[in-house]
């Protein structure tokens, strides 16, 4: 029996994971320098579209400054590639302190009285590795996400986020699920990475975000009105190299009660002070602004 080459490819980077945990994390960083070499200076990995993001983003800066962000960026970008992959199996207890967060038990309050929790944060710092939440609840956790088209990616993926309990739900299903659970009174924590770019049919609605006008995914506010959810922002911190912190703001304790959009700008605007306090740690290698006002009319 052959192997197609994408299940090759998912053997080989589950033997790779397995080898990376016979050592020490720190011991990784040093491949992560080398991949920020290669990954700069030789393949130039999405560089016009990161020098592009950068310059729209923060034409107040000098084209030296955004260098040196543009530089920071494809660094930490290495070291969230190879956290993800020592993540596949990463020891519970130092699963535990990868992400400490500093209120957990605001989330945990609300989902004792029976309360649906909406996260919302942006591709910021590792946002994968914020599935090891599941470690401090004993509530219900769905990390949101996109399936992906190769089965055997998807696969690693799934198994990745769910290795600790979590139950990754695929964005199609989300609302399906969540009505679900709030009709049947199962309280839950949902996270939505809600800054990606929505497909150009979907568009509703527009902010100034980062000095460009922004299209924006409605997603979280819509099913947190309809289930009268909890909504919190997630702040993002790194301490260090394979240390974050994340911080929970309260938006709304009663999201049927916010005005349309509201939620959505709020936690819009969080965002955007986050990258301005540390722009380094967003994904700027995406391209986020690919639609404009004149695409939808």
């Amino acid at each position: 029996m052959t192997l197609s080459i994408s299940k090759l490819g998912y053997y080989l980077l589950r033997a790779t994971t397995w080898i990376m945990q016979r050592f020490p994390l720190k011991v990784h960083y040093v491949v992560s320098d080398l991949f920020f070499f290669v990954a700069y200076y030789i393949i130039r990995y999405r560089k016009s579209v990161v020098r592009e993001n950068l310059a729209n983003s923060f034409p107040q800066k000098t084209k030296q400054e955004r260098l040196e962000i543009e530089k920071r960026f494809f660094r930490h970008f290495c070291d969230s590639f190879i956290e993800t992959l020592y993540f596949d199996r990463i020891a519970l207890e130092e699963a535990r302190g990868v992400v400490h967060y500093t209120n957990a038990d605001l989330l945990n309050k609300y989902m004792d009285q029976g309360r649906q929790v909406i996260v919302i944060l942006g591709h910021y710092n590792n946002w994968e590795w914020n599935a090891n939440w599941a470690l401090y609840s004993s509530h219900k956790f769905y990390p949101i996400y996109k399936k992906l088209t190769n089965a055997n990616f998807e696969k690693f993926y799934y198994n990745l986020r769910s290795q600790f309990g979590a139950i990754p739900l695929e964005r199609a299903d989300t609302f399906r699920q969540l009505i679900e659970d709030h009709q049947n009174g199962i309280p839950s924590m949902s996270a939505f990475l809600f800054d990606q770019t929505p497909r150009i049919y979907e568009i509703q609605h527009w902010v100034n975000f980062l000095n460009q006008d922004t299209p924006v995914i409605l997603g979280a506010e819509k099913v947190a009105q309809k289930v009268n959810g909890v909504v919190v922002f997630m702040h993002s911190r790194k301490i260090k190299r394979g240390q974050y912190e994340g911080e929970c703001e309260l938006i709304t304790d009663q999201a049927k009660d916010s005005p349309k959009f509201e939620i959505t700008d709020k936690c819009m605007a969080l965002l955007e002070q986050q990258i301005n306090d540390r722009p380094e740690f967003w994904l700027w290698s995406h391209k986020r602004w690919k639609h404009t006002r004149e695409d939808v009319q």
